[in-house]
């Protein structure tokens, strides 16, 4: 099983912008020296994130950075070009030496639709065009290609060509069974995010992805899987739940105020950690038992772990080292074990 981190790098209001941009380098680079197999970086256009361009912040740590695969976590495909994500994610791939993967999906924010000109009624139907054309692009270095919402391609060549061929393009889930049908469809990674309930509910959703696939064709061991998911480890659990709960709330309150959610309470936020639920915030072995207890359901093949709110970087470095040194290690032996 690969094992990693993500993050959408929030911005406190009136934080330094470049130190908090030096504090992302080190914690990327930091991921890749205890063996932590990919990092991701989430794309936002708003002032509580500080990354627009996933792949300019990709291509800088993969200069500080030798093994990690790194990850656009997600790439708002909707409102963006395909042709220059293509050539952006292919320039970091070969910055990286093979490293690059696009994680691309509709965007759970809106900001990025309005400032590039795009209507939100076309929500759907723009994701599913621009997805065609992106992996139209991949296969080939003419493409010939028409839509509604871009201007046709007719046979122009599309460079640079990355080093991996294909290029991968992982699918960003939410728990939307046509999303769920649509990766298992085109035989794409799924990347589906569990940060809410019990994981047993989203069984249904990888269910329909395999089986989705396989009807379509493709090879079942293909299939990939991926689980993400919000968390935090510490040396033990009360530190772990007393660290991340402040900086969890700020963000689930300050986002859901805007959506029409409740507070977050520290009685929601303790059950949330329990072995059964969504939370993956814990001491390493608690993080290990409960990575192992979804394997069991999901038989996934990539659990992301998503840094949530600001978290002081002395802390969060901590949190890396632990996942690549204590919980990495510990769930690749048990993973191997099973098999």
């Amino acid at each position: 099983m690969e094992l990693g981190l993500y993050t959408f790098v929030e911005m406190p209001h009136g934080a330094n912008a470049e130190q908090r941009m030096r504090e992302l380098m080190a914690e990327v680079e930091l991921a890749d020296q205890v063996g932590l197999d990919v990092f991701g970086v989430g794309e936002h256009h708003r002032p509580d994130y500080i990354v627009s361009t996933p792949a300019v912040v990709l291509a800088a740590a993969s200069q500080r950075t030798k093994r990690i695969r790194l990850t656009s976590a997600v790439t708002v495909l909707s409102s963006d070009d395909p042709v220059r994500v293509f050539q952006e994610f292919a320039t970091l791939d070969l910055l990286s030496g093979g490293r690059a993967e696009i994680m691309a999906g509709r965007g759970s924010f809106i900001e990025s639709y309005p400032l590039f000109g795009y209507d939100l009624q076309d929500y759907d139907a723009l994701f599913s065009e621009k997805l065609d054309l992106l992996l139209r692009l991949r296969e080939s270095v003419h493409v010939t290609w028409s839509g509604r919402h871009r201007a046709p391609l007719s046979g122009q060549a599309v460079y640079p060509r990355p080093v991996q061929d294909p290029l991968p393009v992982w699918i960003a889930v939410g728990g939307t069974p046509q999303s769920a049908a649509r990766a298992g469809s085109l035989g794409l990674p799924m990347a589906l995010a569990i940060i809410g309930g019990m994981p047993e509910r989203f069984k249904p959703f990888v269910d329909l992805y395999r089986e989705s696939g396989r009807r379509a064709g493709h090879d079942p061991s293909g299939l990939q899987l991926g689980i993400n998911s919000h968390g935090y480890i510490a040396d033990d659990s009360q530190r772990a739940a007393d660290e991340f709960y402040e900086p969890m709330a700020e963000v689930m309150n300050r986002i859901g105020a805007e959506r029409g959610w409740p507070p977050l309470s520290r009685a929601q936020y303790d059950s949330s950690r329990h072995l059964r639920q969504h939370l993956f915030v814990g001491s390493p072995q608690q993080i290990v038992d409960k990575i192992l207890f979804q394997h069991e359901i999901f038989k996934h093949d990539r659990f992301l772990l998503q840094s949530t709110g600001v978290i002081p970087h002395a802390q969060m470095m901590r949190s890396i080292e632990l996942f690549g040194t204590e919980v990495a290690p510990a769930v690749r032996v048990a993973v191997q074990k099973a098999a």
